[in-house]
């Protein structure tokens, strides 16, 4: 099989590994995890060098974990821990699991996270660049060991079980605890090799995360940082797989158990309309003349959508064209009488430059939460903080911003009946 940067290490070299960093002693460690001494040596020395640099310091009086063993060490930990979990959820017998942890190999492992990825064992050959044998035996091996189907024939080829789906995404939290843990090592040794990916939902794509991502880069330019877009369902499983490390934008009101939710600042909505619209005039408007209006919505399931339905919802006349895209929706404002309700950030440029207005509206304050959302297990890496760090004091001026412009920014109130020109802001350098 294809050896990726994230695959996992052989495990039972680093089940050997962990049980020395816990014990503390080479003798004891062979003893709990049935090797010789000699055997558990080797296994230290070969995970030693799979992750470019020292976890344990070695002498006379025994084995001690270096300082980056310690905190790598943790990590290694959790990677061992979700493989057990994840045999427990494909069905191994909890009797078994200690035993089984130690009997799988990282190609077995390595072998149903690709299938599962893939939808197939054919379609994982192609994707990885090796053959259906390759992938089918591992796979065969490791069904004996745990007495479980891990793959089924179907009418459209082999396929993968649930059982296999729960698996595969245990090996991916592994995968994902063993790369920061390597990451750790080598910012240890001065070498930045870590790698960052953000789920950003559309208000954070626009305003938050470019920001963010420049000042990070000068000061980490070898960290690798890839920004995901998306449907929010689509970045959350993202982020339970371990194949994105946190999601920022609007919070939502329920959340699966294995992820958290932290407030960044409030995001200020507003009714926005082309700068010419009969109701851009600056004064309040009934909620009369808004329910005669036409809207743009955005998509089902969507925080600000659910705010739209409570506010507007029933009382619109026709059905609101439902638009995720922001330059589309921005198209068809310009283009038409029709409304939205939108976060004053995403179109401060066109309010600014005269081109769409805010209407003033009877609801009062209205705004939704931008925060962080990640897994409730996942812990940063040392350069990670910073990129949190830094995400953070962007978000603090973002939501100054929106203080400043709350009731007193001429651009809230723009319009092309005699509101006095708003001056540009001068972009901030990073």
């Amino acid at each position: 099989m294809k050896k990726t940067s994230s695959a996992l290490p052989n495990i039972r070299h680093l089940t050997a590994a962990i049980a020395v960093l816990q014990q503390r002693s080479i003798s004891a460690a062979a003893r709990s995890v049935h090797l010789t001494q000699p055997a558990v040596t080797q296994a230290m020395n070969a995970l030693e060098q799979s992750m470019g640099g020292r976890l344990f310091d070695r002498s006379a009086q025994g084995v001690r974990p270096t300082e980056t063993g310690q905190r790598t060490g943790l990590r290694l930990e959790r990677a061992l821990e979700q493989i057990s979990i994840g045999l427990a959820e494909a069905g191994a017998a909890s009797a078994q699991r200690a035993a089984l942890a130690r009997s799988v190999t990282a190609t077995q492992l390595r072998a149903v996270s690709e299938v599962v990825a893939a939808g197939g064992i054919g379609a994982a050959a192609r994707t990885v660049g090796t053959t259906r044998a390759t992938l089918h035996r591992p796979l065969r091996q490791l069904e004996a060991l745990l007495g479980i189907h891990l793959v089924e024939a179907t009418s459209h080829g082999i396929r993968p079980t649930r059982a296999a789906g729960r698996l595969a995404r245990r090996v991916r939290l592994a995968e994902s605890e063993w790369q920061q843990a390597c990451a750790e090592m080598a910012a240890a040794g001065g070498e930045e090799k870590g790698a960052t990916v953000i789920g950003a939902m559309p208000l954070a794509r626009s305003v938050i995360v470019p920001a963010t991502v420049l000042a990070f880069a000068q000061q980490f330019p070898r960290h690798r940082v890839e920004v995901l877009d998306g449907p929010y369902e689509s970045m959350l499983e993202a982020l339970r797989d371990g194949r994105a490390d946190w999601l920022i934008g609007a919070l939502r009101d329920v959340v699966t158990a294995d992820v958290v939710q932290e407030a960044l600042f409030d995001d200020p909505l507003a009714i926005i309309a082309r700068a010419q619209h009969p109701l851009a005039t600056g004064q309040k408007i009934s909620l009369t003349a808004l329910s005669g209006q036409s809207w743009i919505a955005p998509r089902r399931g969507s925080p600000l959508r659910r705010r739209f339905d409570e506010l507007i919802g029933m009382a619109a006349p026709t059905e609101p064209i439902e638009c995720n895209s922001l330059m589309a929706a921005r198209s068809i404002l310009v283009a038409s009488d029709r409304l939205m309700l939108s976060s004053t950030h995403q179109v401060r440029h066109e309010l600014n430059a005269g081109v769409l207005a805010v209407v003033h509206h009877p609801f009062g304050r209205l705004t939704r939460t931008i925060g962080i959302t990640r897994r409730r297990d996942w812990e940063p890496t040392l350069t990670q903080r910073v990129m949190l760090d830094l995400l953070v004091l962007e978000s603090r001026r973002v939501a100054q911003e929106s203080l400043d412009a709350d009731g007193s920014n001429p651009s809230l109130a723009r319009n092309s009946r005699g509101a006095r020109p708003v001056p540009r802001v001068k972009k901030r350098e990073k």
